[in-house]
């Protein structure tokens, strides 16, 4: 099998088609989260916080220097709250979908039961069945 027909077999698989579908349409849904995000739950939020802006939020640890050129050393919390809030909506959402897609999906069928074996008693019996056989011989 030459590699032009093994690379057609394996990109013509139904899971390689699946994983570009879902990356592609993942692409675009983390676009639409963010939108969401930023331009529709953040703002009012800074409304009630009082006009705080979550993405300016940060802790400067070393102001930036303009002799010097040297940009500040800060810890931006408020992007991580931002991209918190982006995980939470992506993860919710995701549950959902996971969740009415089971409700859609047939059950699987029952697994046969399992064959019960010999009950305690049984065993115990037949264990003193074989101790008596020993003491008799």
């Amino acid at each position: 099998m030459s590699i032009v027909s093994e690379f057609k077999t394996f990109m013509l698989r139904g899971n390689v088609i699946d994983l570009a579908v879902g990356v592609v349409i993942g692409a675009a849904f983390g676009k639409i989260v963010t939108s969401l995000v930023e331009n529709i739950i953040m703002p009012p939020i800074g409304v009630v916080t009082g006009g705080v802006d979550f993405s300016d939020m940060k802790w400067v640890m070393v102001p930036a220097n303009a002799a010097t050129g040297a940009a500040e050393a800060a810890i931006s919390y408020g992007l991580f709250i931002n991209t918190l809030i982006q995980f939470l909506i992506v993860g919710t959402a995701i549950f959902l979908v996971v969740k009415a897609i089971n409700k859609l999906m047939p059950p699987p069928p029952a697994a046969p039961a399992a064959p019960t074996g010999p009950s305690q008693e049984e065993l115990l019996a037949g264990i003193l069945a074989e101790l008596k056989k020993k003491n008799a011989a």
